[in-house]
């Protein structure tokens, strides 16, 4: 058994790949650096991700995956699950080493497991897409925090792009320290310093004036078309997982 350390990016898994068939190993064990603890008599390869080699696989793959085949793979992917680097290493393996297309045999387990990856992620990312509440700053930019379960940002960017295309914007993810920005034609990715003085649940100071105004509305609207008598916690909950709620205007 080979150990492959790898950076967890998606250029990294596809370079992780290559490096298994250019040196055909056979029995590989996939995690990502910082994952692995140290086993006796075990062979360790550090993968350095290289462009041109990741895109020399992701090609590979458009002949042996639909687009949407791809994309699948991307977004199983951003789940960033611990000890599943194996199965998605294992599908892309077994698209690889077919001579069909394989993303609807769900009799192997690696397809099965990549679809239900699928699953999980694009649930969460309608969540996003439905639950962030972005405050206005004084700059005039819209700000929302968030905190999804998996890596979905990059899988938002259509959406808000498209939905909020007359604003400034930026969605950050708080537990992966980094965000999207629009500035009114492009989506980039940016990384914000949170100093200890400034922290993310602070940015009440960068808020504009007319901002704690629309709060307030937004918080007596909500109050106002909430039936007392027909409330159902367990049903709201199920709808509106109590994570989410420190980054909701109308239950903070």
């Amino acid at each position: 058994m080979t150990t492959l350390l790898y950076d967890g990016s998606f250029e990294g898994l596809l370079t992780a790949v290559f490096e298994v068939y250019e040196h055909k190993m056979d029995a590989v064990n996939l995690v990502k650096t910082g994952k692995y603890t140290t086993a006796m008599f075990e062979q360790v390869i550090t993968i350095v991700t290289d462009e041109a080699r990741a895109t020399r696989v992701l090609k590979g793959l458009k002949t042996k995956l639909s687009p949407m085949g791809v994309q699948r793979l991307y977004a199983a992917h951003l789940a960033e699950m611990d000890d599943e680097d194996n199965n998605l290493i294992g599908f892309i393996r077994y698209a690889f080493n077919s001579d069909k297309n394989i993303e609807e045999d769900y009799g192997n387990r690696f397809v099965v497991r990549v679809s239900e990856m699928v699953r999980m992620v694009r649930r969460e990312k309608h969540r996003m897409e439905a639950f962030v509440r972005f405050q206005k700053l004084k700059d005039e930019t819209f700000y929302a925090s968030v905190e999804p379960d998996f890596n979905v940002l990059p899988l938002l960017i259509r959406h808000f792009k498209s939905r909020y295309a007359d604003q400034r914007w930026i969605i950050y993810d708080l537990k992966r320290n980094y965000g999207l920005y629009y500035d009114l034609h492009d989506t980039q990715y940016i990384t914000l310093d949170f100093a200890e003085s400034n922290k993310p649940s602070d940015l009440m100071t960068a808020f504009s004036e007319e901002e704690g105004i629309y709060q307030h509305l937004w918080k007596n609207y909500f109050n106002s078309v909430n039936i007392k008598s027909r409330k159902n916690t367990k049903l709201h909950i199920r709808h509106i997982p109590k994570r989410y709620w420190k980054h909701l205007t109308e239950k903070i």
